[in-house]
């Protein structure tokens, strides 16, 4: 009897050790996309990796390590005061491991790498492209955990909630992801990646485009842990059902990233429709990840 009651505690550690695991990582590349997306829409930074030399993309790769590993010695990837040496190199080969898997993920997607890129184009790019998304996992628990608000958040919920109506609380959140949309879509508008980037997307990539923004919004918002998130769950806005807010933010969005792209004359009425949702799909990436950057700090 002893026996399977010690059987289960270890079962039950191993299973919440598991899922603290899961979250870390999913905190540090939701932090990661937050950092690192403007980074990848720059051709420049493309080029360079496309032609590194080994030698090169060595030494990017050490520098980027001991900048990571420095950043989790002085707080700790998982949040812990007081890393140990071993466990911090273990989290900086970790955090290096996100950033190369998020890098590598949305350069597929926007077909920078594909299966006729060489093997030293391919690291290349994911090597000197995933050095923000490699700082921004590092810094994700310092920065943007959401346990340093949480109890200011329990002690002000419940007034939040009598003060504010559900309109005026979806107003703030529309507000924010505008915000936040607007800042990330500025700075990538006005260059030629984008239409480049639609240029080559295929109606399949075109989705695959749409359900990534959508899953990357998502986990920022409601699955990482970041700041705020327990006040978000306790909102009561007209569109605070996770998944219906996620749909509605894509959606303005996507608006912000139009208006951008048309102010800065990349786009014109005499455009035909399918370029203007090309544009608008490619753009929105970012975009999203910036109207959830605006939602977790409002």
């Amino acid at each position: 009897m002893m026996k399977s009651h010690n059987r289960h505690q270890r079962t039950n550690s191993a299973r919440k050790a598991f899922k603290k695991e899961i979250r870390d990582s999913i905190r540090g590349a939701a932090s990661g996309f937050l950092f690192g997306i403007p980074l990848l829409y720059t051709m420049e930074v493309w080029w360079i990796g496309s032609y590194a030399e080994p030698l090169q993309m060595l030494i990017a790769l050490l520098t980027n390590f001991v900048v990571v590993f420095l950043l989790i010695r002085t707080e700790g990837f998982r949040g812990t005061v007081d890393t140990k040496m071993r466990d911090a190199l273990m989290d900086s080969i970790e955090t290096l491991a996100i950033g190369f898997v998020c890098t590598a993920l949305i350069l597929v997607l926007l077909r920078e790498i594909s299966l006729t890129t060489s093997i030293n184009e391919a690291v290349g790019k994911i090597i000197f492209e995933s050095v923000p998304f490699s700082l921004g996992v590092a810094v994700a628990n310092s920065f943007l955990s959401g346990d340093r608000n949480q109890n200011g958040n329990e002690q002000t919920s419940s007034s939040s909630q009598s003060k504010n109506t559900e309109i005026n609380a979806t107003l703030a959140d529309m507000g924010a992801t505008s915000i936040g949309a607007l800042f990330i879509a500025f700075t990538i508008a006005p260059t030629e990646e984008v239409p480049m980037l639609a240029a080559a997307m295929t109606p399949p990539w075109l989705l695959a485009t749409i359900a990534a923004s959508l899953l990357i919004s998502y986990g920022i918002v409601f699955v990482a842990g970041l700041t705020n998130q327990d006040k978000r769950h306790q909102q009561t806005g007209l569109f605070h059902q996770p998944i219906t807010e996620t749909l509605i933010a894509y959606i303005v969005s996507l608006m912000a990233g139009l208006l951008m792209l048309w102010f800065f004359h990349q786009l014109s009425f005499e455009d035909p429709w399918t370029v203007w949702l090309s544009h608008a799909i490619v753009l929105g990436l970012p975009a999203t990840i910036g109207g959830a950057a605006g939602r977790i700090v409002v």
